[in-house]
């Protein structure tokens, strides 16, 4: 698994402040529609700009609470001027009590858990009835990207696939959701292209993040893994990312 220490933490919401991740949370916010006054848990708030935007939408009368297992992830996040509430806390022991909240967000979390079925239940217990739960996974079978050796691109990203506890999470979701007894009601796909040299972009800033995992890692070398990430900075206009991340909203029954 990825350690999301203090200087991992801030690559993180350098990465989360790209126009991609923008685009995302605008995205997300508006497949989950919310309503003023809304009581809203955080599943993995991480920098906590997901919820800052969330608290706005549901107002005053509104409440959004964050949770992240990450303390360096809580310190900047607390560190910001929102009305979050945030504390420690992970996706399989939710602090809360029963049918506490009107919404619930994962976003890029349910991939790292190791129990998925105990943390779809965990969603559902603090949810009221009618209640919705939004998950956002990254299907990582779904990505392209341009290298100039292909056989070293595939096994880069099989090593960086060892970070994850189910990188293909999102084509198993809607059943899950229903052995859960959370009713799948929506689905969408959000995806990220990123065309031509631009280092403000989702991709770009993953780059060296990704190139340190690997090294070491699935007979990837360290001398191997910055030469992987110097031959894409290196192609400029061909530079080519795509990912898609896979959304569903389901209905506690």
């Amino acid at each position: 698994m990825l350690e999301f220490d203090e200087e991992n933490a801030r690559r993180l919401v350098a990465v989360y402040t790209t126009p991609d991740v923008v685009d995302q949370r605008r995205a997300i916010r508006a497949v989950l529609a919310l309503q003023p006054g809304e009581h809203v848990l955080d599943i993995g708030s991480g920098p906590g700009l997901l919820a800052t935007e969330m608290a706005e939408e549901v107002g005053a009368d509104g409440r959004v609470h964050g949770i992240d297992p990450s303390d360096s992830m809580l310190e900047i996040a607390r560190h910001s001027e929102t009305p979050v509430d945030y504390g420690l806390g992970d996706a399989l022991t939710l602090p809360f009590a029963d049918e506490e909240f009107d919404v619930a967000v994962s976003t890029q979390v349910y991939e790292y858990v190791d129990d998925i079925e105990g943390a779809l239940a965990e969603a559902r217990r603090v949810l009221r009835p009618g209640g919705r739960l939004l998950v956002l996974d990254t299907d990582w079978d779904s990505i392209v990207w341009h290298s100039s050796d292909r056989e070293r691109m595939a096994r880069v990203l099989s090593a960086w696939n060892e970070h994850l506890a189910d990188p293909y999470l999102p084509r198993r979701l809607p059943a899950l959701m229903r052995a859960a007894g959370l009713e799948p009601a929506d689905a969408a796909i959000i995806p990220i292209l990123n065309v031509g040299a631009d280092r403000n972009t989702y991709s770009a800033g993953m780059l060296g993040l990704l190139a340190e995992y690997v090294a070491g890692r699935g007979g990837i070398t360290a001398d191997e893994a910055t030469a992987w990430a110097d031959d894409l900075r290196s192609l400029g206009d061909d530079y080519f990312f795509s990912i898609n991340r896979y959304v569903f909203v389901a209905t506690r029954s």
